[in-house]
This record gives C-alpha cells, sequence and structure tokens, in this order.
C-alpha cells in the first residue's frame, strides 16, 4: 500500500534544535521522529512511501535513503517554495494513482493505521481525517462528526467559547487520487483550511475515524519533552533501541557505566555512552551516541543528543542539550534550557530556567545567562574571526552588539585616548560605524572619523598621527550580506591576539568603564588625509623613475572605496591610465566576481598596449595583477614575480613569507641572498613580522603585500606603486618576469577535527615525524623530497588544514591525500 510522509517543515518552534537539521530527523529516544513514522507504516503493510521534502531535504535523503535498509521503498517529492500540506502531496500526484495515507514526518504516534484505511475503504469516502481526543483541543482543528463519521464542520484553532468536540485533526488521512481534482495548483493549499472544507461545502464524502492510540504534537520544546517522557512511560509504542537491562533502563552497545554510577530509571543510555565515577542519572534521562558524562554530573530529565561532552560534576535538570556540545565543569542548566549544536559552555557557567542558546555560540567560564543568545555569531570565549569581529549585518553582528563591543574596546585604552574609526561606502558599514563611535564616546574615547575610507589609509593615519588604534568597518570579501569589523592597534595594525583577549575579557564580564557626562569623548574629522597617505607612499619610491617610465596601466576600482584615494595617487605619477568602475557602488560592488573582472582587465591589457593592469579588491588591501599580454596571474605567480624583483633590487633583503610559501620562493631568496622569516598564516602576525626594521618585503598567498618602508600591512595602492618603480629599475616587463618564474604545484585538504582531538592530533604527529626536519611556526610543516607538508588546525572551526607542494600537481595532490589518510586515521 502507498503513503505519503509529509517532511517538508521547517520547525521553526522548535529552534534551536532546528536551525542545522529539519524537524523530521529531530531525535526521540535516540532515533529520527520520521524513522518512528516509516516504522509505523510498515507494521501496517504501507512499504511504498513517497516523502515531501523542502527545508534541508539533503539531509533527510542521506540519512533514509532508498528505504531498502528498513525494509521499504521510498522516494522523493522535492518542494522548490512552500506548497502547503496540499500543495505538496499534489506535488507528488504523478506517483499517487491508487488510494494512499498521508502523515506528518514529525509527530509521535502508534496510532492503528489499519484501522483507519479499513473504515475508509467501508464507507467509501474521498478522505477519511484519523481525529485523536485531545483534553486541550485549542491548538489544534476541531473537527465534528456525525454518528456515522461523515464530517459535518471544521474548526479551526478555536478558543474555548467554540469548543464544541474535543476531537482533532492528526494530520493523518487516507485519500483518493480523486481528491487531485479538488487541489489547485501553482500556489500554497492546506487540507484543512481549504481543501477538506471545500470537498464539505461540494457534498463530497468526507469521513472523520476517531483512532485508537497515542498521538502528540512534537511541535515545541515542551512537546518534545514530553514526548521522551511519554516514550519512557510506555505511553506510546515505539521501538526503544538498546538492551532493556532493567525494566525500566535501557542500554545501548558498547556503553559503559562506572560501577560507582547510580542510575534511576526510566534512563536511556545510547551507543557507545561513557558514564563517569559518582555520575547520577535520574529517572526520564535520555543520552545519545557518544555521549561522555563526566565524574559526579546529575542530570535529571535531560535530553542529550549524540557526541556531546559533559564535564565533572555538570548538573542537568530538564535541559535538552544539542549534537557534539561541550559542556566543561561545574556547568549548570536549569529547567527548560536548550542548547543548539556545538555550543561551548565554560566551567561554572550557569544557563537560567527558559534560555535558548543557538548553535555554534560559546558561553564564558563562569558567566551567568538569564536571556537567549540567539544572533550573536559567537560568544565572549571567542569573539573575533582570524578577520576581525564577522557576522551577517544586522542578524549577527548588531548595532547593539557592536557598542558594547567597542565600549569593550575603548575599555582596554586610557580615558581620553583616540581611535581612528572608517567604514567602506555600503549602508551596513555605516549605521555599524555610528554605532562603534557611540560605544567608544560612551568609555570616554574621543573618534578621529575619516568617514568612508580604505583600510591602508585608515592604517596610515593612526601611525601618523596621535591615535592609540583605530576600527573599521566593511563588507566581508566575498560575502555582502556579512560584515567585518576589524581592531587596529597603535601602529596601525591588527590587533595581536592578547590584546584580543582583553577585549573579550571585558566584553564578557560586561566591565565597561563608562564614562561621565564631561568626559564623554569627542568626535573630529582629520582633514587631507588621502593627501598625507598620498605624500607619504610618493616619498617611500622613485618617484622620478617611475615617472620617466611613462606606464601604461588599466585599473579596475572593484566598485570600492579605492576610487577615493587612487586618482591622488596616480596623478602623482605621470602615468597613463585607463580605469573601469572607478566608483564606490554597494549594489554593484554585491555582484562583483574576481575572475571575470581580471578577465576583462586582461583583454584591455591587450587592446590598448598596457604595461600592466590590476584589479584592486573593494577593501583596497589586495589586488589581482595582469600582466602587458594579459595574463591574469595567479596570487603564488604575484607573490614570486614581486619577490624576485625585491630580493633583485634590494641587497641583503630580508622577506616576511606565510609557512604556507612555496618552495620557489626560497630558491629565489637563496639565489639573491636574502633571508626568510617565516610567519604564521594570519594576516595580524605576518604584519607583526613585518613591522620590524630589518623586513623589506611581506606576503601572503592571498595576493596580499606589503612594502614596510611605507606601511606594514597589506595595501593595494602601495603594492601597484611600488610594482611600477621596481619595474622602471630593473627595466623589465612583467610578462617576461613571468615567463621564467617556475610552476608552483600546491594541494590542500580540509579534515574535520573535533575540537577536543585537535590537541592529541598536533601532538600525536609531533611525536610521529620527530625524526623529520619540521618547522613549527604555525601547525606542522614536514619538509619532504621536492616539497613539504602542513597541516594546521583551524582556530574558529572545528577542522584541520592540510596542504602539501610537490614537483608535480599530481604529486602534491598524492601527498596531500597521504596526510589527510593520517588525520583520518588518528581521528578513528
Amino acid at each position: 500500500m502507498k503513503a505519503v510522509i509529509m517532511a517538508g517543515g521547517e520547525g521553526t518552534r522548535l529552534r534551536p534544535l532546528t536551525s542545522r537539521q529539519p524537524k523530521p530527523m529531530i531525535p526521540i529516544v535516540n532515533r529520527p521522529m520520521m524513522e518512528h513514522i516509516v516504522l509505523l507504516l510498515k507494521e501496517h503493510g504501507f512499504d511504498d512511501i513517497v516523502v515531501t521534502v523542502a527545508f534541508m531535504a539533503n539531509a533527510i535523503r542521506a540519512y533514509f535513503g532508498d528505504g531498502s535498509e528498513m525494509g521499504v521503498k521510498l522516494s522523493y517529492a522535492t518542494e522548490e517554495t512552500p506548497l502547503g500540506t496540499a500543495g505538496s502531496v499534489l506535488n507528488a500526484a504523478d506517483q499517487l494513482n491508487e488510494p494512499f495515507l498521508v502523515i506528518s514526518g514529525d509527530v509521535l504516534t502508534d496510532i492503528d493505521l489499519s484501522a483507519v484505511w479499513s473504515f475508509h475503504q467501508e464507507r467509501g469516502a474521498m478522505a477519511t481525517i484519523a481525529l485523536a481526543a485531545m483534553e486541550d483541543p485549542l491548538e489544534f482543528g476541531i473537527v465534528i462528526t456525525a454518528e456515522d463519521g461523515s464530517i459535518e464542520r471544521f474548526l479551526e484553532k478555536p478558543n474555548w467559547g467554540q469548543v464544541f468536540s474535543d476531537t482533532v485533526n492528526t494530520g493523518i488521512y487516507v485519500l483518493e487520487p480523486e481528491i487531485f481534482d479538488h487541489i489547485p495548483g501553482g500556489r500554497s493549499v492546506d487540507f484543512s483550511g481549504e481543501v477538506f472544507p471545500a470537498l464539505l461545502a461540494a457534498g463530497k464524502p468526507l469521513y472523520g475515524f476517531v483512532a485508537q492510540g497515542y498521538w502528540g504534537d512534537v511541535g515545541t520544546v515542551e512537546g518534545y519533552g514530553r514526548a521522551h517522557l511519554d516514550v519512557l512511560d510506555a505511553k506510546v509504542k515505539v521501538d526503544v533501541p538498546g538492551f532493556r537491562i532493567r525494566n525500566d533502563v535501557w542500554l545501548g552497545e558498547d556503553a559503559e557505566v562506572d560501577p560507582s554510577a547510580r542510575i534511576d530509571g526510566p534512563v536511556l543510555i545510547g551507543d557507545h555512552c561513557r558514564i563517569g565515577p559518582g555520575a547520577h542519572l535520574s529517572q526520564y534521562t535520555v543520552l545519545g551516541a557518544n555521549v561522555r558524562v563526566g565524574s559526579n554530573c546529575f542530570l535529571e530529565r535531560a535530553i542529550v543528543h549524540e557526541n556531546s561532552y559533559l564535564g565533572p560534576a555538570v548538573r542537568l535538570r530538564g535541559a535538552v542539550v544539542g549534537r557534539s556540545c561541550d559542556l566543561r565543569r561545574g556547568v549548570a542548566c536549569e529547567d527548560g534550557v536548550v542548547l543548539g549544536d556545538e555550543c561551548f559552555v565554560g566551567e561554572h557557567a550557569l544557563i537560567n530556567p527558559g534560555v535558548k542558546v543557538y548553535p555554534s555560540k560559546e558561553v564564558e567560564a563562569g558567566a551567568v545567562v538569564n536571556t537567549s543568545i540567539v544572533w550573536e555569531s559567537r560568544g565572549a570565549r571567542q569573539l573575533f574571526s582570524p578577520l576581525g569581529l564577522a557576522g551577517l549585518a544586522n542578524v549577527d553582528v548588531t548595532p547593539e552588539l557592536v557598542v558594547r563591543v567597542a565600549m569593550a574596546y575603548g575599555t582596554t585604552l586610557p580615558k581620553g585616548s583616540t581611535v581612528t574609526a572608517s567604514r567602506d561606502p555600503s549602508r551596513a558599514a555605516r549605521v555599524l560605524k555610528r554605532a562603534v563611535v557611540v560605544g567608544l564616546n560612551a568609555a570616554g574615547i574621543n573618534v578621529d572619523d575619516l568617514q568612508a575610507a580604505t583600510v591602508p589609509v585608515t592604517r596610515y593615519q593612526i601611525r601618523s598621527g596621535s591615535g592609540q588604534g583605530g576600527i573599521t568597518v566593511g563588507l566581508a570579501p566575498g560575502d555582502p550580506q556579512s560584515v567585518v569589523i576589524r581592531f587596529l592597534g597603535q601602529n596601525g595594525i591588527d590587533l595581536d591576539e592578547g590584546a584580543q583577549r582583553k577585549i573579550e575579557r571585558s566584553f564578557a564580564r560586561e566591565d565597561f568603564r563608562r564614562a561621565l557626562a564631561g568626559e564623554i569623548g569627542d568626535i573630529g574629522f582629520p582633514p587631507r588625509a588621502y593627501e598625507q597617505y598620498t605624500a607619504a607612499m610618493m616619498a617611500s619610491i622613485d618617484l622620478t623613475a617611475v615617472r620617466r617610465a611613462r606606464f601604461k596601466v588599466v585599473l579596475d576600482y572593484a566598485y570600492g572605496p579605492a576610487s577615493f584615494v587612487m586618482p591622488n595617487v596616480l596623478a602623482k605619477l605621470g602615468a597613463e591610465v585607463l580605469t573601469v568602475n572607478p566608483y564606490a557602488s554597494t549594489s554593484e560592488a554585491i555582484g562583483f566576481e574576481l575572475g571575470s573582472h581580471a578577465d576583462r582587465v586582461g583583454e584591455l591589457v591587450r587592446a590598448s598596449g598596457a604595461h600592466l593592469g590590476a584589479v584592486i579588491d573593494p577593501d583596497a588591501e589586495r589586488l589581482r595583477l595582469v600582466d602587458d599580454t594579459g595574463h591574469v596571474l595567479s596570487d603564488d605567480e604575484a607573490l614570486l614575480a614581486l619577490l624576485t624583483l625585491v630580493v633583485d633590487t634590494t641587497a641583503d633583503a630580508t622577506v616576511a613569507l606565510p609557512v604556507a610559501a612555496s618552495q620557489a620562493a626560497e630558491a629565489i631568496c637563496d639565489r639573491a641572498g636574502a633571508h626568510i622569516v617565516w610567519t604564521k598564516l594570519s594576516a595580524a602576525h605576518l604584519m607583526e613580522v613585518a613591522s620590524r626594521d630589518d623586513v623589506t618585503f611581506a606576503a601572503s598567498r592571498d595576493g596580499g603585500f606589503a612594502f614596510p618602508v611605507f606601511l606594514p600591512a597589506y595595501d593595494a595602492a602601495a603594492t601597484l606603486v611600488n610594482l611600477m618603480a621596481l619595474m622602471a629599475a630593473t627595466g623589465l616587463r612583467l610578462s617576461k618576469l613571468v615567463a621564467q618564474l617556475p610552476t608552483v604545484h600546491i594541494a590542500r585538504q580540509d579534515v574535520p577535527t573535533p575540537w577536543e582531538h585537535k590537541g592529541l592530533v598536533m601532538r600525536t604527529l609531533v611525536d610521529a615525524m620527530s625524526e623529520r626536519e619540521l618547522i613549527l611556526v604555525d601547525g606542522i610543516k614536514v619538509i619532504e623530497d621536492g616539497g613539504w607538508a602542513l597541516v594546521l588546525p583551524d582556530p574558529v572551526e572545528p577542522v584541520s588544514h592540510v596542504w602539501a607542494e610537490a614537483p608535480s600537481q599530481a604529486e602534491a595532490e598524492a601527498r596531500v591525500a597521504d596526510y589527510a589518510n593520517r588525520l583520518h586515521q588518528l581521528l578513528s
């Protein structure tokens, strides 16, 4: 027999549990809700099942597949847009040419489906609705029937004055194929609100059957907890996985319970769980697979999803903990607390009743949380990403959050200090920079407001003025919906990790300095910032030689703030310049695609006979170079070309390069007698090293270059100007230089690595490679024949990055695969 499982809902009322997985995949007693439904259908002979999917459909497909492992046939009908309950079934009409049963994939029930089917056949109905008696029917659609079961009236979510019956619509229907003639297509349509009332009005045979058995809506967090209580109390017949070692205790495969632990059932302990000494699992506790419960923990009415870690003395009472959460020593979660997937809660933190913490949030050690943590992309434990404070504009990074972070930053500076602030031209950056200014002023910090300015100009203003730091706000590279707020130190470079941690501590404790009315900071607007920046840049090169070379250049400003500064720079160089997109436009920048713009610049270079071209990134820090033949240089080619020019024109040069730079860079430096200082891959560390007096040049592998004699930080304008100066000094065309460069073969893979295993992986790998030549500046770099391999844990995500270089791309791919396999073996 055929059935349809409706599994397309988002489950918004169950968030944060449904923030990263569809509602039918949320586990009830360690099985997805929909799996219980499939097993129920199979029990009653429904073995040909169509699943209607929409939200996170791949998660459902990946788990259930074609259904063969469960002894049924599963097929899928995908909704590209929400179609409603009836519309989603209509979407699967080509697979439903005989009577069929419809059931939701996100309820808990053991209703006798065979009885519903038989009643439908006996009545000759077009549609039969399974009904259930409910003590509180207000949140459901009431159905009033005659003695023979024919439906007389529908009441959708009535008030108490309309409750003439306690039988509600369960969302379980038996339907004839003719039903599709009564479902309009092309829009969202519901059975209960539109199709069934229309059938009733048209006099079609429509029946209700009061079914026997359990039926419960699991649409809310409260309903989710109640469902587990009902299963463990045997109020509903479902298959509970595990060995029933006592009347009310189920133990999963390979689960271990310390002899001193106390278990008061009903309790379900999932596969591969570990229960530490002195732990107490009280009634109605459910542990998913691979949960670690530390010593002396206390859990009561707690639901903990798979792969979570509970440190010693954790206390959970009536709380739900999502997948892969990490709760450290002494954490307490009170009644109604819900933690989304991959949350981190620091030692001795207290999360008070009813608080919801959304996925991947982090709660600082010792924190007392009274309100839900919904939007902020990370808690106080790690406020900063490698880019800065980053997230969706006005969602993750809100003005309220920014004010508090700016106050935290201002609190780390002496009262009366001056901070330089700037932004890109976007409206998101404008509103958030205003929040920055408010927060700084409130903490007693003066602000030099550059308004719309590039990041390099901001850095230069800090270094050349009397400021103690800076903040710049802009859209995130490659993601126009997100913003990045970058915090700069007194030297104009990104704050180091120590300074970031000071801000994080102040933010976490809300230990803000609140200036008195007479001490609130002021706002100033520095004059001639661009002119001073340009003059200093010109003073750092041989301007006469550049003017004499009479360069012809094609530039694409990428609709970014580079258009504010480049006209001043180019006017000094005596170059003939063709500019593309020479204005700032947020709407255009949103659709900016670097590759196609670089190809267009290449075409213009060839057509105009220009010496070189460049596409300047919207943040004006990085650029993509084009040689005089129109060839677009890769980032590695640009690094090697600039490095060659620098070391060939500078005696005894010292250059700063990240540990993932090609061995070709080492060969170039060795040939010229130059010295390399290896740096971490982070831009902040590379800039810190570039600030040393002896460093001539610094470069990343993603198009960022620094000439410290002017500014020890990435600067696209300074890179272009210095390239022209180097070309003028050597007389070389860029195409000739690029033709002489070796080909770089570097491969990369990412290996998922749980947080708790990162340290173990690195220690084990170092021990295993102890006899090899290692560079331990950032991660583990192993020197190999004709190349190297680098393993580096990600500072933000639960993943490790693996790079490898070899004489050919195939060898590089093989080498990186070898090291990735080693990590997989260590993690298995």
